[in-house]
């Protein structure tokens, strides 16, 4: 048939409108929209409820999981408003007595706590299934007065502590968990405390706040708008002493207008009797605003946000204790996503750029850095978004050990669905093979990173943003404190827009109640229209402008503030002002190297260097497998789990601890002096040939199971089998692995 036969079909079988059609479809209409306006006002009526509701609880949150008070943070040395909480396993689940525990530490960013276990299928949802005891650190509405965030982190220590005493018998540290801003929190206690923690996962967290791609991510801009950190202290001292979240809330919601202003509301009145449920849940959180103490907000702003000093080394706790973050010992995942708008992956991964100047100063301070971007999910999606949980909260929740045995050294967690026609898919833990590749630094770089030039106009904002608090604390902030008390403070916050909304739907409003009198009626004779009516089809059209022209307008603005950013800050004239030359900054600012640090490792070297011949057949096994394995860079679950289910079968043997460190000083045996340490593999394994021959055993199965891809490794391969047979250990021709001429592995026949 040809296109115009088609289109001519299509012609006729569309919709015929008369006069009476439209009469009918405008008819049918009015009461739809009539209905739906009032469904609609409901719905708002009862968030406000539900505001009000929430607000008025002592320790409001939005867990869907039980918990138990575990220690109060009120009640340290240093009270804090924090608190450590046990969640409670849903009934028929226990866990795992030997499986290190979870701690998921949630933002304070303005909203409260929950977020990190907001649904069944959530980052405590998948810990707990794969059979981890959970922990979740929450706060309260109200700071302490007096807590600064150093008190915070010195809280979260005892917390953490307290979980390690909690659980004796778990194979390694707590796995913690960071979200958002908890993520910079809790890289600032493992830099200060690293022997308390197990893997990091922080999530969609800021760590190198000055970065971005160009002429995008509009927030790391705002500093400059505002004229540095003023306005902060202003805030602060508006609220006598304290800083609300609501402006932060303000902040994030202002990035996108056509979501905040127009498209959330509309898809509400648009599915209207479905979509009330899910709307609720989600503003019981999003409104749950709270406070911090004003000194808290100014540290977060000053050395954080504006002064970017977390990725350089420049922070320090009261006792002297500099935070830097190489000190950090266990290995830190960092999850993102390409779609996030107020943690772009640049924020969450070039600290890695400002720390390091390449791959092997990662090895060189026994760091494991792992990362993982997502392509869509945008920045809540990273925490509460289902199919995010169910993918990649569950693979890190599952390997979690696998993880914490990685060599030294940065990879990408790259996840592809199960083949269930592998032979090896019964050491694939859920739905996606999870694998890890070795990375270098140019990969974050691609992602987009600042030039020489942006770092100097950011450190330009970071100076002209120390001037100007200091002209507001020396000519303002006397008198907005002498004109500032709690009944004004209490006044402002309540006037805040965002507060203001909750009012103005709640039943004390008289002007709703007409409205809401119908709301029975409107239930009980409910007629939806179709999507095929007329007036909806202008309707979803006439909405589709609003969200393209809100949108039009976020970019043209976004586009002014990076134009006047770069113009004004970028100015030789006011970067002299302020003392800087395009000398100052050559980069982003990378702290020096410890001339202590250098020694201890040139003493490692030494150390490792010495005791390359020494070890029995296990730690032969384990070097030779890394060799085969070093030219593919990949590392994945199969494997891992083979051995795991090798040693659950002859009982516990190896501690994970004692694993670890054997894998790591193998591996660094390898990059140290390749070839002495390939060339002591035969005389290791002559200290005890029955051991030996059981470790080949594994070696091949293990082999079988995750294959060798490379020229290189395939070579590798038959070298190592060619040092085994010298060595007199043999296996059996039928679990042997040939080496393929072409690109991929070979397994024995009985496998294919």
């Amino acid at each position: 048939m040809s296109d115009n036969s088609s289109a001519a079909v299509a012609t006729s079988q569309a919709r015929v409108l008369t006069p009476f059609d439209l009469a009918h479809d405008a008819w049918e209409y009015s009461i739809d929209a009539w209905q739906r306006s009032i469904l609609f006002l409901d719905v708002l009526n009862q968030r406000s409820t539900h505001y009000h509701e929430h607000q008025s609880k002592t320790a409001p949150n939005v867990l869907k999981f039980g918990w138990e008070l575990e220690v109060d943070g009120r009640k340290l040395s240093k009270p804090v408003n924090y608190a450590l909480v046990r969640i409670v396993p849903p009934d028929g689940q226990r866990p795992d007595k030997y499986k290190r525990p979870f701690v998921v530490v949630d933002p304070r960013a303005g909203h409260g706590p929950g977020i990190g276990g907001f649904k069944p299928m959530s980052e405590i949802g998948v810990a707990m299934k794969a059979g981890h005891p959970c922990y979740f650190i929450g706060f309260l509405p109200q700071p302490v007065p007096g807590q600064t965030i150093e008190d915070v982190a010195r809280a979260e220590a005892v917390f953490l502590q307290h979980v390690i005493d909690l659980h004796p018998e778990a194979e390694g540290k707590p796995a913690v968990i960071g979200n958002c801003q908890a993520g910079w929190a809790v890289m600032m206690l493992a830099a200060a405390r690293p022997e308390l923690f197990g893997p990091i996962i922080i999530a969609g967290s800021p760590l190198s706040y000055w970065a971005g791609a160009p002429k995008q991510n509009p927030m790391r801009y705002t500093g400059g708008v505002l004229g540095g950190t003023w306005l902060t202290a202003l805030l602060g001292d508006a609220g006598n002493g304290k800083f609300d979240g609501a402006w932060l809330v303000s902040n994030f919601e202002n990035l996108n207008p056509s979501n905040t202003l127009w498209s959330k509301h509309y898809n509400l009145y648009a599915k209207i009797d479905t979509e009330a449920p899910r709307y609720l849940e989600f503003e019981d959180w999003w409104g749950g605003h709270v406070l911090l103490n004003a000194e808290e907000m100014q540290y977060i702003a000053d050395q954080l946000f504006v002064g970017n000093k977390l990725s350089s080394a420049q922070m320090t706790f009261l006792d002297g204790a500099r935070l830097d973050l190489r000190n950090i010992r266990t290995p830190i995942v960092v999850f993102c996503s390409k779609a996030d708008n107020i943690t772009p992956p640049q924020q969450a991964l070039d600290w890695v750029l400002d720390l390091y100047s390449t791959v092997d100063d990662i090895r060189a301070h026994g760091q494991t850095i792992v990362y993982s971007v997502h392509e869509s999910i945008g920045h809540l999606g990273i925490f509460v978004s289902g199919s995010v949980a169910k993918k990649e909260h569950d693979q890190f929740a599952s390997n979690i050990d696998l993880i914490d045995v990685l060599p030294p050294g940065l990879y990408e967690a790259v996840l592809t669905p199960k083949d269930p026609t592998d032979p090896a898919a019964e050491f694939v833990t859920g739905n996606y093979l999870l694998r890890f590749e070795q990375r270098n630094l140019d990969d974050i770089r691609a992602l987009g990173a600042n030039s020489e030039a942006d770092d100097r106009e950011f450190a330009t904002v970071a100076r002209i943003s120390e001037i100007n608090l200091g002209l507001y604390r020396t000519f303002m902030q006397p008198w907005v404190r002498a004109w500032t008390n709690e009944s004004t403070a209490e006044a402002l916050r309540k006037l805040h827009p965002l507060r203001m909304q909750y009012e103005l739907f709640s039943s004390a409003n008289p002007f709703l109640q007409p409205f809401l009198s119908s709301t029975e009626w409107s239930h009980s004779f409910r007629q939806p229209i179709s999507t095929d009516n007329t007036f909806w089809k202008l309707q979803q059209q006439w909405s589709d402008w609003i969200t393209a022209s809100l949108d039009a307008y976020r970019d043209s603005r976004d586009n002014a503030i990076a134009a006047w950013f770069h113009a004004v800050y970028g100015s030789p004239l006011l970067q002299a002002l302020v003392g800087l030359r395009a000398s100052d900054i050559a980069s982003s600012p990378r702290p020096g190297d410890d001339a202590m640090h250098r020694t201890l490792v040139e003493q490692k070297i030494s150390e490792l260097k010495s005791r390359i011949p020494d070890g029995d057949p296990r730690e032969a096994v384990i070097r030779a497998l890394l060799y085969i394995r070093m030219p593919d860079g990949v590392v994945d679950e199969r494997g891992f789990n083979l051995l795991r289910r090798m040693r659950e079968e002859t009982g516990r043997g190896v501690k994970l601890s004692a694993f670890k460190k054997i894998l790591r000083e193998q591996f660094l045996m390898l990059l140290i002096d390749e070839r002495s340490a390939v060339n002591a593999i035969p005389a290791m394994l002559a200290r005890n040939p029955d051991l030996a021959s059981r470790m080949k055993g594994k070696l091949d199965r293990m082999i079988e199971l995750v294959g060798v891809y490379s020229k290189d490794a395939r070579a590798r391969l038959a070298e190592i089998e060619a040092l085994f047979e010298s060595s007199e250990i043999h296996m059996p021709p039928e679990k042997g692995m040939g080496v393929s001429t072409e690109g991929q592995s070979v397994r024995s026949p009985k496998h294919h």
